[in-house]
Order: structure tokens, then sequence, then C-alpha cells
């Protein structure tokens, strides 16, 4: 009995698939996931979460600097928990702490950053722009469109241009950091969703913080999306989704078997690739949870 078709996507089920569609049907079809949690993907999440609480308290709610501080702070080491860091990473609750103090620290300060968040007609502001939009593509089984979803930071205004604003932690900055945003699906899919929206965006504002053991480093970079790369992107959007439909439909994802076996550290399947009966041995390595792009939560199976 084959899985069921994803009622919504998002850019992280599709990059999978472009990267390796054996890999997408593994994580986000049958739902296998590595059994420890990524130390990267908490903490970047408990980093979002302080950065929005901290923005609302500030811009929605009128509290002064540092309560808006504090109650960011506060929901930072909430959503990070007792999850267990590893030892040789950089990303544990207290430095996640020093690291959101550190991005609202100087020229990134409340009083002193020149990209604020955009007002809307309630009076409050794009703090967390989330988005569920239908594409003209049904889906396979319920015949209803197919929703793309997505969640990005903000939408500000700078230097009398609006941007949608997203915030990265990484390991470095440099030209490489900020180069990687250029033809990034995600964005052009954010910049195409806040049009739909009535945000007349000319692109993206990326915020990077590099969080080592020793120090803090920011940077920002804007990239810009003309109309006519959004309709790029929908197009082959569009295009890769039939390709993930018909890998559905006949049973059968590709393999990549290059690359992407090795790129980040190395695909977490490529232990049991290298086996010739991969799927005896998924409970072995793996637990059932399953990822929800609207609601950005994973569900225990």
């Amino acid at each position: 009995m084959r899985p069921a078709f994803p009622e919504a996507l998002d850019n992280t089920i599709l990059n999978a698939f472009r990267s390796c569609p054996k890999a997408c049907q593994r994580t986000y079809f049958d739902h296998w996931k590595p059994k420890e949690l990524s130390v990267h993907l908490h903490a970047g999440a408990a980093f979002a979460r302080g950065l929005e609480v901290a923005r609302k308290s500030f811009y929605d709610e009128g509290k002064d600097e540092d309560t808006a501080m504090a109650a960011g702070l506060t929901a930072l080491l909430e959503s990070y928990g007792d999850f267990d860091c590893p030892a040789d990473s950089a990303k544990s609750a207290v430095r996640m702490a020093q690291a959101f103090e550190y991005y609202l620290a100087d020229e990134w300060s409340f009083t002193r950053d020149t990209a604020h968040p955009a007002e809307m007609p309630s009076g409050r502001h794009a703090i967390e722009f989330s988005f569920a939009e239908p594409l003209p593509i049904a889906h396979p089984e319920t015949g209803n469109p197919l929703i793309y979803t997505g969640r990005a930071d903000m939408i500000v205004r700078l230097n009398g241009g609006l941007w949608v604003e997203d915030d990265k932690t990484t390991k470095a900055l440099g030209n490489k950091w900020a180069n990687q945003w250029e033809m990034r699906s995600q964005f052009s899919g954010y910049t195409w969703a806040a049009r739909n929206h009535g945000w007349a965006v000319d692109g993206v504002l990326v915020r990077g913080v590099a969080i080592l053991k020793t120090e803090f480093k920011r940077a920002q970079h804007i990239t810009y999306r003309p109309e006519w790369e959004v309709d790029r992107w929908l197009e082959q959007t569009l295009r890769d989704i039939k390709r993930m439909i018909t890998a559905w439909q006949t049973g059968y994802f590709d393999f990549n078997m290059g690359e992407a076996c090795g790129e980040y550290g190395g695909c977490e399947y490529l232990t049991i690739c290298k086996r010739p009966n991969p799927d005896e041995w998924m409970d072995a390595y793996f637990a059932r949870r399953k990822w929800d792009p609207l609601t950005r939560m994973e569900i225990q199976l």
C-alpha cells in the first residue's frame, strides 16, 4: 500500500526531492527520521522563536527594549528546553542565548535598526510571515489544489524598499554565505507568496549570525527577485511537483547516487543505501515522525 501524497508542500520537501528523490520518499512519504534530533534544527527553531517574541513585544505591544529582549530570551530558553546538545556543538542553550543577545545589539538593536517590520492594516506588524498558497496543480488523490506553504521571519521596510526578511544561524560568513542566496528557491517562493498577499516586495533581506565556540559574527545580504525570476521559479516548481506525483504513482523514487550522498557531512541514509536490503534496516537506524509543513511540527508515529 503506497503512502498518502502530502496535502501541502514546502521548500524543504521540494529541495529534498530535487536532491535525491529516494531520500525524499523515505523522509516525507514514509516518514523515517533519525532517532536523534538535529541540534541545528532544534537550536535554530529556538532562536527564531526568541526573535519572534522579542519583536512582537517591542513593535506590537509597545514594550521597552530591555523588556522585549527579556521576553524573547525567556521564549528561546523555553523552546530549547532540556535538549541534550552534543559536546562538539557550539549551539548549546547558553550559546544560543548569547547569540540572541549579540544579534539584537548594536546596529541591529530595536532602537538603532533601520529595517523596520511593515505595519499591517490591523496596526500590528508583519512579524512571522506565514503563508499557505494554493498551486495550479491538483492533488493526485483528492483533486484539491496542492498547497505551497512556508514561513519567513518578517516583511520589512529598508532604504525605501520592501523586503521579506529571514534570519539564518550558521558556522561561517563571507562571500560564499552571501552568494548562496541568489538562486535560493526558498526565497523565490517567499517573494511569490508575499506578492500574492499584496506585499510588493523587491526581494529578500537575509541576516545571518555565525555561532562559534569563542565568538559571534553577523552579516546581511539583499537578494533581488524580479518578476521574471519568480515566474521561472513557479514554472520549475510545478514541473518538479509533477515529477514527484509521477514517482508516487509508479511507486519508484530515483536514487541520486552522486554528490548528494556526501553533502553536509553525508546523507543520513548513506549507511542503509550501502546495503542490498535497505528497507529491512530502517527500524534499526530511524524512527517514524511525520513533518507537517502547515504547522511546522513533527508528529510521532
